[in-house]
């Protein structure tokens, strides 16, 4: 059988998807695939911890150049998750762009001033903050090692990465190209580690339909091989400041949906943005979660596309004749059964015994 195989020693994973399975994904239309039977999402607050960012991808407004990116300090992290916190959040989002103390330098001395050595120590210190707030720390920092994504992961309900595309695309190009194996790499080191994990296609940086294919295999080949990936973002790309290109349009966006459902076992969510496509036009091709939403921040990487406000997204899923359920930023699945400990689940001691005290959480787990 012909297989493509993705990875190598350098980044220590390796992923194969047969050209059979290629096939049958390119085969996919909406018709078929059946429309979810209910829709959801969390309510967070948005906390970019930095702007800072080592890759300088061609359609990313998000970070800013070394002299310009700053930390957000311990007191406005814990006002954010205040905010949220009163506001009915159960997820604290936080991003920072990929390894910022690596080529920032005002950065790595401000960590070093307050006293952490790496920009994922302070994570780790802001997690606990979220913690304190009663919120739900869901990390999303971009590529990470082994060592890394173990400092934070036992604080962190859930943690996630955007693949992207397995494709080496001009979008990614330069001096500072990001790169899909790494990509991979930390979304196998998740699995490795027992952390519910996010991830996802961003459709329309110059990647093909084969491309956006072999992707999709990829995320179920990692996920088949841990049983970690809770949910997968089907997301097109936008125009914004650094971005001109024409976005995917509504017939490209329905085929990558569905073949996502799919391609993806059952057990996995397919996730599209509200504030970046027309969820009414997707939701017969098997969408099943509207990700999260914020009440109190703005989408900090793509802030010229606003969330919807929540009675929106009811009216996505009136349109679509579903339920509506709020969820919290990890999925039940991964959570012990009735009466059960952490070491009956995924999580963390310390993540399960917030979520066992925490009144929200209780009541957006009864719905």
């Amino acid at each position: 059988m012909t297989e493509t195989q993705f990875g190598g020693d350098e980044y220590d994973v390796s992923v194969s998807v047969s050209e059979a399975a290629v096939e049958r994904a390119l085969d996919v239309r909406p018709a078929d695939v059946a429309p979810a039977s209910s829709l959801t999402f969390a309510r967070n607050v948005f906390v970019p911890l930095t702007t800072a960012c080592r890759y300088t991808c061609t359609y990313c407004t998000y970070y800013d150049v070394p002299g310009e990116a700053s930390l957000l300090t311990p007191e406005e992290i814990r006002e954010q998750c205040r905010v949220g916190a009163d506001a009915g959040c159960t997820e604290a989002l936080f991003t920072f762009g990929d390894q910022p103390d690596d080529r920032y330098t005002a950065i790595h001395e401000q960590l070093g001033e307050w006293g952490y050595d790496s920009i994922h120590e302070y994570l780790r210190a802001a997690c606990e903050i979220a913690l304190e707030a009663g919120l739900l720390p869901h990390a999303n920092p971009g590529d990470q090692t082994r060592a890394q994504m173990a400092t934070v992961a036992d604080v962190n309900a859930s943690m996630g990465v955007m693949l992207e595309t397995t494709a080496d695309v001009q979008a990614h190009g330069g001096p500072r190209a990001k790169s899909p194996e790494q990509r991979l790499h930390t979304i196998d080191v998740a699995g490795d580690l027992g952390v519910p994990f996010t991830t996802g296609v961003l459709v329309g940086i110059g990647e093909d339909w084969r491309d956006r294919a072999e992707s999709l295999l990829a995320i179920r080949a990692l996920h088949e091989r841990h049983d970690h990936v809770q949910e997968v973002i089907v997301q097109p790309v936008r125009p914004n400041a650094r971005w001109q290109g024409e976005p995917p349009g509504a017939e490209t966006m329905r085929r990558v949906v569905a073949m996502a459902r799919a391609v993806l076992p059952a057990e996995v969510g397919v996730q599209v943005p509200p504030n970046l496509t027309d969820v009414r036009g997707l939701v017969d091709c098997g969408v099943d979660d509207l990700g999260g939403v914020s009440p109190v921040t703005k989408d900090h990487i793509n802030p010229d596309y606003a969330w919807p406000a929540l009675d929106e997204l009811s009216a996505i899923a009136d349109h679509a004749g579903v339920p509506l359920r709020e969820r919290l930023p990890v999925y039940e699945r991964f959570l012990p059964a009735d009466g059960g400990t952490a070491g009956d689940g995924w999580v963390s001691q310390r993540i399960w015994r917030a979520i066992e005290d925490g009144d929200r959480y209780e009541a957006v787990r009864a719905e």
